[in-house]
C-alpha cells in the first residue's frame, strides 16, 4: 500500500501535464483565442453589461412599486397649550395638553407610473446605442486578438525556423574548424584561417543560444495571447513557408474599400449618434414630465406597544393623483448645458471626418506595405539562393586553397544575412495581410 500513493500522485501529475499540451493550427489557435483571450472574454462581459443597462433605462418606465413602514415612540410627547375657557376655565388661561399617542405605526404600499418624460424616452435610446457601441467594440477586440495572434503565432515560427537555420550553419562552421585546424597543423594552412572560423563559429553560437532564449518568451507569449496557460506545451502545425504562400494574394490590392464596413468608421458614427442623444436629453429637461401614483397604506396608534395583538386597531388610507412638474427657469442653466453638447456634437462630427480621412490613408498605406512585402519576398528568395550558392562555391574554394578565410568569412555573413531577411519576409506577407484585411473587411468579421 505504501508504493500506491505515490504512484497515484504520479499517474495524477501526468494527466495534469498531458492535458496542458496542445496542438494548434494559425486558424485553430485564433479560433481558440476568441474563446479564451482575456480581453476577448471581457469584452462580451461588456455586452451582458450593455444589455442589463438597457433593461435597466426600459425598468424606469414600468410601473415602479414600493412598500415603507415606520415606527415612532415618542419618548417624550410634546405640550401644547390651548385656551383654558374651552375647558371652563378663566379666559386669559391656558391648558396643557398633549395630542397624539406614545407609539404609531404607518405601513404604506405605493404604485408609480411614468406618464410622460422627455429624458425617459432619450434614455431609452441612449442604451440602444450603448449596446451597440459595446457590440461593436467587441468586434473590434477580436480583431485585435486575431492580429495579435497571428503575430505572436508567427513569432514562434520564426524563432523555430531561425534555430533551424543556426544549427545548420554551426555543423557546418564546426566542420569547417575541425577540417582547417587540422590542415593548420600539417603547415597546409595559416592560423588566422582558423581564427577567422573560429570568430564567425562564435557569433553564430552566440545568436543560437538567443534564438533558444527567444523560442521560449515566443511560446509563453503565444500562450497569453491565445488565454492557455502560459506554461502549457503547444505544437503548431502549420510551416511559416506555407503561410507566407497562402497569405500570398495578389488580387487582394484589387479590392474595394467600402469606409462605411470599417469598424473604426461604425465605432466613430456610433460616437456621434450618442453626442446627438446627449443634445437631446439637455433639451428634453425643459419639458414637463408627469406621473401618477397611487398608494394605500393602514395606521395603528397606541400609548402601549400592542401592535401584535389582535385588538390592536388599525385605520386604512388610500389615495390617487397626479404628480406634474413643469421647469420654467433655471438661471440659463439648461441652456449653457445644451450649448456645451452642442459643442460636444460639432467635436464627434469634426472626429468621424478625421477618421474618414485617416482610414483613406490607412488603406493606402495597408496595400502599399502589401504591395511591398509581396516584392521583398520574392526578392529575399532569390538573394538566398545567391547567397547559398555564393558561401558554397567561396567553401570549395577555400578548401583547394583558392580563396582567403576573409572571402569565405565575408561569404558566410552574406549568407546568414540573407537567410534572416528571407525569414522575416515571410512573416511580413503574413503581418501584412492581415493588416489590410482589417481594415478591408473587418466589419464583416
Amino acid at each position: 500500500m505504501k508504493h500506491i500513493f505515490p504512484l497515484l500522485i504520479l499517474l495524477l501529475s501526468a494527466g495534469v501535464t498531458a492535458q496542458e499540451k496542445r496542438s494548434f493550427s494559425l486558424e485553430e489557435a485564433i479560433a481558440f483565442a476568441l474563446e479564451n483571450n482575456r480581453t476577448a472574454i471581457n469584452a462580451e462581459k461588456d455586452i451582458e453589461i450593455a444589455k442589463k443597462q438597457k433593461w435597466e433605462a426600459t425598468s424606469t418606465g414600468l410601473p415602479q412599486i414600493s412598500i415603507s413602514g415606520e415606527y415612532q415612540n415618542n419618548l417624550k410627547q410634546q405640550v401644547s397649550l390651548i385656551p383654558a375657557e374651552i375647558f371652563g376655565g378663566e379666559p386669559g388661561t391656558f391648558e396643557e395638553v398633549i395630542f397624539g399617542t406614545k407609539h404609531n405605526v404607518n405601513a404604506l404600499a405605493t404604485l408609480r407610473q411614468k406618464i410622460f418624460d422627455g429624458s425617459y424616452i432619450v434614455g431609452l435610446q441612449s442604451a440602444k446605442v450603448f449596446l451597440e457601441i459595446s457590440k461593436n467594440t467587441k468586434k473590434k477586440t477580436d480583431l485585435e486578438v486575431k492580429k495579435s495572434v497571428i503575430n505572436a503565432y508567427g513569432n514562434v515560427l520564426l524563432t523555430e525556423e531561425n534555430i533551424e537555420i543556426l544549427e545548420k550553419n554551426k555543423d557546418i562552421l564546426e566542420k569547417n574548424v575541425f577540417e582547417t585546424q587540422k590542415t593548420f597543423e600539417n603547415g597546409l594552412a595559416e592560423e588566422e584561417s582558423v581564427e577567422q572560423l573560429q570568430i564567425t563559429l562564435a557569433g553564430v553560437e552566440s545568436d543560437l543560444q538567443n534564438s533558444l532564449r527567444l523560442r521560449d518568451i515566443a511560446y509563453k507569449m503565444l500562450n497569453v495571447t491565445i488565454g492557455a496557460p502560459i506554461e502549457a506545451e503547444l505544437t503548431l502545425t502549420d510551416d511559416l513557408d506555407d503561410l507566407a504562400v497562402k497569405n500570398t494574394v495578389p488580387g487582394l490590392m484589387e479590392e474595394t474599400f467600402d469606409i462605411e464596413n470599417n469598424i473604426d468608421f461604425k465605432i466613430a458614427s456610433i460616437n456621434t449618434k450618442s453626442q446627438e442623444l446627449l443634445l437631446k436629453n439637455e433639451k428634453s429637461k425643459g419639458l414637463p414630465t408627469l406621473d401618477a401614483y397611487i398608494n394605500g397604506g393602514y395606521l395603528g396608534f397606541g400609548n402601549d406597544f400592542n401592535f401584535f395583538k389582535r385588538e390592536q386597531e388599525w385605520f386604512g388610507n388610500s389615495m390617487i393623483g397626479l404628480s406634474l412638474n413643469v421647469p420654467v427657469f433655471s438661471s440659463l442653466g439648461r441652456s449653457a448645458a445644451t450649448q456645451r453638447m452642442k459643442i460636444e456634437l460639432e467635436k464627434a462630427k469634426n472626429d468621424l471626418k478625421e477618421t474618414e480621412q485617416q482610414l483613406q490613408l490607412e488603406i493606402r498605406q495597408a496595400k502599399s506595405n502589401y504591395q511591398f512585402s509581396l516584392e521583398q519576398y520574392q526578392t529575399r528568395k532569390r538573394s538566398l539562393e545567391l547567397a547559398e550558392r555564393i558561401e558554397r562555391k567561396n567553401r570549395i574554394k577555400f578548401t583547394e586553397g583558392m580563396s582567403t578565410s576573409f572571402d569565405l568569412r565575408q561569404a558566410q555573413t552574406q549568407l546568414y544575412t540573407a537567410q534572416q531577411e528571407y525569414l522575416q519576409s515571410m512573416l511580413d506577407i503574413i503581418n501584412n495581410k492581415t493588416e489590410l484585411e482589417m481594415v478591408l473587411h473587418n466589419a464583416n468579421e
